[in-house]
């Protein structure tokens, strides 16, 4: 839980960093990802570091308002459209921020396998900080996109690209399609330049290449063709193609050339 939640610190301060100094014209940017501007962004991902920060905290509470949006879910969808949407920047970046730190202070006092109640089913604290992780650096790169800025990859790349690897079998499950059987090896390059691999060595479908690009396609922020990954065999590329690595509906990532860089 230590390295789990300073990596998840880390990629919050290097979002904050990012969008401290941006005037109002440019919180206003509209970016690739729906119809979303720079703004809804933070505001999403500060409702749900809160709404985590409740589950970590008081989870009785969570389970009385997980309730109330499940009996009335256009209620809750109208209230995620419109919630932080009248503050300030300044006010909104301080919503964020204290509500990311209540959580992170309740992650580290958690076990690893703690269950921690979510949209779904319950969730190990060591998991659900990782899909944290990977909802702020997948709404971030929105924003380094938005502004035109590359992004320096970092170590804290391993959870996402572990948590995209082990929702494969979702991938498929989510769109009520039969998981392939065919194994896939997974050897991503680092950016200290370290291998990182998962699934049997002789396995004849491959995928590899850059950690990032690979986080980038089960994120859905990149199509695998735009991308360095070399993918070899037909479930390789197939599961590239529909890869999601985050709860919800399915749904499909951009399209070749849409969001190339």
């Amino acid at each position: 839980m230590e390295e789990i939640c300073k990596d998840l610190r880390a990629e919050h301060e290097e979002l904050d960093n990012l969008v401290a100094g941006l005037d109002q014209e440019q919180w206003q940017l509209r970016t690739p990802f729906l119809t979303w501007c720079i703004k809804d962004e933070i505001r999403h991902l500060a409702y749900f570091d809160d709404r985590a920060a409740l589950a970590a905290t008081d989870p009785e509470a969570f389970n009385r308002h997980l309730e109330e949006a499940v009996n009335d879910f256009a209620a809750f969808e109208k209230q995620l459209e419109h919630v932080g949407r009248d503050l300030r920047p300044d006010q909104l970046m301080d919503w964020w921020q204290k509500q990311r730190e209540s959580m992170l202070n309740a992650l580290a006092l958690c076990g690893p396998k703690d269950r921690l109640p979510w949209y779904g089913p319950s969730m190990g604290a060591l998991s659900f900080a990782t899909a944290r992780l990977m909802e702020t650096w997948a709404h971030g790169q929105d924003v380094f996109d938005t502004l035109k800025i590359r992004r320096t990859p970092r170590e804290c790349l391993r959870h996402i690209a572990h948590l995209g690897v082990k929702t494969f079998g979702w991938t498929y499950l989510n769109r009520g399609l039969e998981v392939p059987q065919s194994p896939v090896r997974v050897e991503l390059t680092a950016p200290s330049g370290n291998i990182w691999s998962w699934g049997p060595g002789d396995a004849k479908e491959i995928i590899s290449g850059p950690a990032q690009d690979f986080c980038l396609v089960v994120v859905q922020r990149r199509h695998v063709d735009d991308t360095a990954l070399e993918v070899t065999g037909d479930t390789a590329r197939d599961w590239m193609e529909k890869a999601q690595c985050f709860a919800g509906p399915p749904v499909d990532g951009p399209a070749p050339g849409q969001r190339a860089v």
